[in-house]
């Protein structure tokens, strides 16, 4: 009879091993998965309150959420095997997957598109692009998404920074000093993305004076993708592609109940910072950002040709080649009967 029940027991053992979400020792998977606190990163914010992936899961994996305040943070999450999943933007996409030589990170799907803009004071004598001689501008970090914009921005408008003898003030501030430094008097403008454009607006005195989405073809480019660690992605491709096909739910749901999606994502904002968005400021940002599974990718490969000329990725021109794995993506969406996403070719952005 002992010996039956040693067989069993080494059969189901061996059976669990085989099961999606199983290790091959049999133990059930914990996803240890990140997300900002932030607008942008609503399909996270969401499905954490409301526990979308748990649910799809059910008995096959559990979900371990990480909150990030920057990007960089959470893909050195990734890099040391803390975390397998997380919402991200594309310049911290970029330096990590540069950073591990194309090995260690992969971008499996979009989430978010615009939200980003240059903001300046109404009263800070900026009115034209020939307005910026002796201005005191931000972004949120040096090298990041919103920095590599303005730089960029800057330099085709035939400036240079007071760093390099030019006549343009930029600093990396965090978005909360810029709002105080906007009230204060004491910054004229700053590149950054929502839900701080609304912020600098409303409680800083601001204006929009370049909307990025002006910037980029049918006004699309990526401010939030899905990556995963390459090690993750190829031990668990059952678990990603159920994580995919939540994500894709839960953009749905908020594109076809925008109201209702405002009180969730804000009530789960305060549960992890202490404290929700305003109403004016949460109203006004939404519609800014298009919530959406298709990563944008020609629009990462240009931003990523941009860091490379600001000197941000190193001295080798970065191949970019591997960087998206959207196999899993596309099966999903050819499952449902949707348009597969093409990836360009990196070659005609990163030369």
């Amino acid at each position: 009879m002992n010996l039956k029940l040693l067989l069993i027991a080494v059969l189901v053992s061996g059976i669990a091993g085989a099961v999606p979400g199983y290790g091959a020792e049999g133990k059930k998977v914990t996803i240890r998965a990140g997300h900002f606190p932030n607008v942008t990163h609503a399909q996270g914010v969401i499905g954490q309150a409301r526990g979308d992936f748990e649910k799809a899961y059910g008995d096959d994996a559990d979900v371990d959420w990480k909150i990030f305040t920057a990007g960089p943070t959470a893909v050195e999450a990734l890099f040391a095997g803390e975390l397998d999943i997380a919402y991200i933007g594309p310049n911290p996409a970029i330096n990590g997957y540069v950073k591990s030589y194309g090995e260690a990170l992969r971008v499996v799907s979009g989430a978010a598109s615009g939200g980003a803009a240059f903001v300046v004071r109404k009263d800070s004598g900026i009115k034209t692009d020939k307005d910026l001689d002796g201005k005191k501008l931000a972004t949120p970090a040096i090298g990041g998404t919103q920095d590599v914009a303005l730089r960029t921005w800057l330099a085709e408008k035939g400036y240079k920074l007071k760093q390099k003898g030019g006549t343009v003030d930029l600093a990396p501030l965090a978005n909360p000093d810029q709002l105080t430094l906007f009230i204060k008097k004491d910054l004229d403008g700053a590149w950054t993305v929502e839900p701080w454009v609304s912020r600098l607006i409303v409680e800083g005195g601001g204006e929009i004076f370049v909307d990025e989405k002006d910037l980029w073809p049918n006004g699309e480019y990526v401010t939030t993708h899905i990556m995963v660690s390459t090690e993750f992605l190829k031990k668990h491709p059952d678990l990603v592609k159920t994580w995919l096909e939540t994500n894709l739910d839960i953009t749905n749901w908020i594109n076809e109940n925008p109201e209702e999606a405002k009180k969730v994502l804000n009530e789960e904002i305060k549960r992890e910072t202490g404290k929700a968005l305003p109403d004016d400021i949460l109203n006004a940002g939404f519609p800014r950002i298009e919530f959406t599974y298709d990563p944008v990718t020609s629009s990462l490969y240009e931003v990523a040709a941009d860091a490379y000329d600001l000197g941000f990725l190193g001295r080798k021109k970065p191949d970019l080649a591997d960087i998206y794995d959207l196999t899993i993506l596309n099966g999903i969406l050819k499952e449902r009967g949707l348009e597969e996403i093409t990836v360009g070719s990196p070659k005609t952005a990163v030369n």
